[in-house]
């Protein structure tokens, strides 16, 4: 098993003007002569059914958004922030506000200017309770305040938070148009990009590049080498169409992460690659259930071969976890491994833990309390072609420790329905992916969905709790510290059980871009 702790993105630059592209491929890459002009041809895996970049959640449509939509930040490959909508940038009061400075001269796609009291419009608009927003709560607290005085924008929260400039500077900017009705915003574009849609098509959308744009990151332009006229973004839901078509150049990129992918790679083929906790486990915690009880939760993680399941699960592409926090900007992310050490297979130890609990076995070697067998529910996703041949591999271990296990196939709205409603679950292959520790936090600390909050395992540990507390409000330099001891205890109190990541490859043909959450198209540069 391999180990990362960042995105598998650098292994050849190629220099243009300012900004720096990267690639990745199982050896050195070769340098790719640029090409300005032509369409970029980009696949997504599922259907995109929401385009309003204010309210949008799935991946595929976060991506979509990302091509229009600019943030006041930009983050490289590598977690750095540097300069977008906004000029500069300065935390203060302890964490409590961060004040922005923002660029002259950029225009929305609609002609008008977009400044620093837009900036402030846009952040107050996710921080209203009254509206529907992606970002309330996570990105943007509750209670926020944002003003503009010309070109500075100020933004407060009541409370210290060191992460605060990193995550309201991720916030995709809508015009003021788009503010004022955001249904202006559905199968249409009105932000700052490079892009602007011109055209939505049943399973396809047509971006055209501006040709007045000048303020992006490193310097980029409408007259920089290697861009594309446009942009265009098929809806491929079936991964061999996806490798068929970039094999055959119908494609200029597409994510290849299953049976597809070792064919794709004898192509030769460069690609970027994120990494997908593809193999962590998280349980219900609920007091009805059986995984409530931190023994059963423990027996089942030590219940089972964790190397074999790892390369299921994986599809052979293990890659061991260094963090929870898997995604870009990487924010504390340790620089020497895991906090955690996640503990040997043990099925005698698994054993007495269930013993201990009360969970005793039978005469018909099947475990029960109470007269009630010990009968766990585990979820994973249908899409995955690892996911299910994973999953009845453990139900095979378990079974032997006197488990019995019922696999449930989930779809995106059985994933609603079982993590945010009926909480009809005890365990699976379920992924929480972030780029640092607040949205972490969201989902085991806080609330459960019943009552408002994201915390759909109904997480309760004080300990916990108490160490997250600290490093949210701590002063930047000491946060992300307190956030390692509160992470160590997720995995140490078995609230999740990260088994291994996995790459996600992104493969490129005639061209070159940059990943870290989604392809960034400000990198997006056409080769020959």
């Amino acid at each position: 098993m391999s180990t990362v702790k960042r995105p598998l993105i650098v292994v050849a630059l190629v220099s243009v003007s300012a900004l720096g592209l990267a690639a990745c491929g199982g050896s050195e890459a070769k340098d790719a002569s640029l090409v300005s002009g032509g369409t970029f041809i980009s696949a997504v895996n599922g259907e995109i059914t929401n385009t309003n970049p204010l309210t949008s959640n799935q991946p595929q449509e976060r991506q979509f958004v990302s091509y229009a939509y600019e943030s006041l930040v930009y983050t490289h490959e590598d977690g750095e922030f540097v300069p977008w909508l906004a000029e500069s940038w300065d935390m203060d009061d302890g964490g409590k506000k961060v004040v922005f400075e923002m660029k002259e001269g950029i225009t929305c796609q609609d002609g008008s200017d977009f400044t620093a009291e837009v900036a402030a419009k846009n952040l107050e608009y996710h921080a209203d309770p009254d509206n529907t927003s992606v970002h309330h709560g996570s990105l943007v607290p509750e209670g926020l305040t944002a003003n503009a005085d010309d070109s500075t924008l100020t933004v407060a929260v009541a409370d210290p938070d060191p992460f605060l400039m990193s995550k309201v500077g991720a916030v995709e900017m809508v015009c003021q148009a788009g503010l004022d009705d955001p249904e202006t915003l559905e199968n249409a574009t009105n932000g700052t990009g490079l892009y602007q849609l011109t055209e939505a098509r049943p399973n396809a959308f047509d971006f055209d590049r501006r040709d007045d744009y000048e303020w992006g990151p490193d310097g980029l332009t409408s007259g920089t080498e290697g861009l594309p006229d446009g942009l265009e973004i098929q809806v491929v839901t079936d991964e061999s169409t996806r490798a068929n078509l970039l094999v055959s150049g119908d494609l200029n990129a597409a994510r290849i992460t299953g049976a597809d992918r070792s064919r794709v790679e004898a192509q030769g083929f460069e690609h970027t690659s994120l990494i997908n906790p593809i193999g962590q486990l998280l349980f219900n915690e609920r007091s009805d259930r059986p995984t409530s009880d931190a023994r059963v939760r423990e027996a089942l993680s030590i219940g089972f071969d964790r190397e074999e399941a790892a390369e299921v699960v994986s599809g052979g592409h293990p890659v061991a976890l260094d963090s929870l926090i898997t995604e870009s900007p990487f924010l504390c992310v340790p620089d020497d491994g895991p906090v955690w050490e996640l503990p040997d297979p043990d099925p005698q130890r698994a054993g007495q833990l269930l013993d201990d609990a009360g969970w005793k076995v039978g005469s018909d070697g099947k475990r029960e309390k109470d007269g009630k067998p010990l009968t766990i529910t585990f979820i994973y996703d249908a899409a995955s072609d690892t996911h299910a041949p994973a999953a009845e591999l453990l139900r095979e271990s378990w079974l032997e420790l006197g488990i019995q296990t019922e696999l449930e196939a989930m779809d995106g709205a059985a994933w609603s329905e079982y993590l945010y409603e009926t909480f009809d679950w005890d365990t699976g292959w379920i992924q929480v992916s972030s780029g640092g520790p607040t949205i972490q936090n969201a989902f085991y600390g806080g609330a459960t969905p019943d009552k408002g909050g994201l915390n759909f395992m109904a997480t309760d540990d004080a300990q916990y709790e108490k160490a997250a507390k600290r490093a949210l409000s701590a002063a930047p330099d000491d946060a992300c510290g307190y956030w390692h001891e509160a992470e160590r205890l997720l995995v140490d109190n078995f609230h999740t059980y990260p088994t291994t990541g996995t790459e996600m490859p992104t493969f490129m043909n005639g061209s070159q871009f940059i990943e870290t959450s989604y392809i960034q198209a400000p990198s997006i540069r056409m080769t020959e």
